[in-house]
């Protein structure tokens, strides 16, 4: 039995979510001919209380488009210093849309509008980038899955409409946000100009994300997708599995928010374990004592079947997801509490 515990991204459809996906009515989407890729948009645009969707082969992909969108050539947006549009989507922000990061040292990944207020560029002094943009990613996923707070996002959307700036949210695992908040999406789809949501994490489905908006800027983004090579064909069938997974598969994030939870109190008796940062959601990240090497402790695990990742550091993460189940959750407490060195 091998444990996989490296990201919630090594999921597989569900013998249930593939039966869903083979009866798919589909067509050809670059001409949105395809009714049930049609039928997610327009799910979750409804859902987030926003005007269009537009389906995208990935959570990069969308947000790349979306800073395109959103900003000129020569100008910069704000983000934390861990924010994924920086740190893992290979320097496409200034590829794409030859835009500047002004990172922020948050806390945990999260930003607040005061940091924001003090980031922005003055507009007339013409030797520093025009400030444009404030991307902010929930839940964070180098900030060990913690979630924003309504009010905070609240205060950040007031700072860039005092000073006209756009607001995008990085949503590749909102969901757990919201679950573990007791949140509507319809509370982020007021706050943002665009919103990425990543289907392929948390709700298991095998490809997919999506990115609203106003209708306007969904209609932009047609083309921005084409540029991009994000144009797809009978690509009703990954819809299908978004379709499943947002009628299946959200609420039972409770379970892996538990699982986490479970394994940092597992963690924390470790005396190997220097620490164990709050788990909120999914995402577990600890730091192995100085005395320790971290590739020995993922190594040890390995051996028993166990596969976590390093973050460099000392640092090592641990991710829950559907396909960690409640007897492989008992078998990977147990191997902890007798992991010796």
């Amino acid at each position: 039995m091998e444990i996989n515990l490296v990201s919630d991204t090594v999921t597989k459809p569900s013998n249930e979510m593939l039966q869903f996906m083979f009866k798919a009515k589909v067509g050809d989407d670059v001409y949105k001919q395809d009714p049930t890729v049609n039928e997610l948009e327009a799910r979750l645009a409804h859902f987030f209380g926003m005007e269009a969707a537009l389906f995208f082969p990935s959570g990069t992909m969308a947000n790349q488009a979306a800073i395109k969108l959103l900003t000129q050539p020569g100008e910069q947006l704000i983000a934390d210093k861990y924010a994924h549009v920086f740190n893992y989507e290979a320097g496409g922000v200034a590829f794409n849309s030859g835009v500047s990061c002004h990172l922020l040292d948050g806390n945990r990944g999260m930003i607040t509008a005061d940091q924001v207020r003090g980031a922005i560029n003055d507009p007339e002094f013409y030797h520093a980038p025009l400030t444009s943009l404030v991307c902010v990613e929930n839940t964070t996923n180098k900030g060990g899955g913690a979630c924003y707070e309504i009010d905070e996002l609240k205060k950040i959307k007031a700072v860039c409409d005092a000073h006209g700036l756009k607001f995008h949210l990085d949503g590749a695992r909102i969901w757990n946000a919201m679950v573990a908040k007791g949140q509507h999406p319809s509370e982020f789809g007021k706050l943002f100009d665009t919103v990425s949501v990543c289907l392929s994490k948390g709700l298991g489905a095998p490809i997919g994300s999506v990115l609203l908006s106003d209708k306007t800027t969904i209609h932009k983004a047609l083309r921005v997708r084409k540029l991009l090579g994000g144009g797809m064909r009978q690509v009703g069938y990954l819809a299908a599995a978004g379709i499943y997974a947002l009628e299946n598969n959200i609420t039972r994030l409770a379970e892996d928010h538990r699982r986490a939870k479970e394994l940092a109190v597992a963690l924390q008796k470790c005396d190997w374990v220097s620490g164990v940062e709050p788990v909120e959601t999914n995402i577990l990240i600890f730091s192995v004592k100085p005395d320790r090497n971290e590739n020995e402790i993922i190594a040890k695990l390995k051996e028993k079947s166990i596969f976590i990742s390093s973050m460099g550091q000392g640092k090592l993460r641990i991710v829950t997801h559907l396909d960690y189940k409640e007897v492989m959750h008992s078998y990977v407490l147990e191997a902890l509490e007798k992991l010796g060195f």
